[in-house]
């Protein structure tokens, strides 16, 4: 299992810990992926929803942190906490995507792609590259200013 590089920024610890997550195959559902939604206040009724969202908003209100309104929605994230003009390790990445959007962690990089720690990424919490040709920003959440780790990618 990967392991955290920067383990002061506190909702990677939590990301990283999630790792291996899975969600439930058909209709049945994961418990633990329910009761993130219940621990951040989300309603959500069934892990065949997209909870790429779910697992950000997770990560963060488990650690205090505020999210946005709309946090399934994973393009509402663009808007969140403060934009940076480069990807930092723990930064929260938005991409585009037929249809909507897909949300989660960076925690690294290549010349064609971003590697991202998030959920619902071939339905379970894991690291998985995104091409940056996809990539709409990246956010970081305000008052968390201390955590940023520059050139950490």
């Amino acid at each position: 299992m990967p392991t955290n590089p920067h383990p002061r920024i506190p909702w990677m610890a939590t990301a990283f810990d999630l790792i291996g997550t899975k969600e439930a195959p058909g209709t049945r559902n994961t418990q633990e992926i329910l009761d993130w939604a219940t621990i951040a206040g989300i309603d959500y009724e069934a892990d065949a929803t997209p909870w790429c969202g779910l697992f950000v908003s997770f990560c963060l209100v488990d650690n205090g942190i505020p999210v946005v309104d709309q946090p399934l929605w994973a393009l509402s994230w663009k808007s969140y906490g403060l934009r940076l003009t480069e990807p930092a390790f723990g930064c929260i990445m938005v991409f585009k995507r037929s249809g909507g959007g897909h949300v989660g962690f960076a925690v690294g990089e290549d010349d064609t792609s971003f590697r991202i720690l998030g959920g619902n990424q071939s339905d379970q919490v894991m690291i998985k590259s995104y091409p940056k040709s996809r990539w709409v920003g990246c956010r970081w959440p305000t008052g968390m200013e201390k955590f940023i780790v520059k050139g950490s990618l």
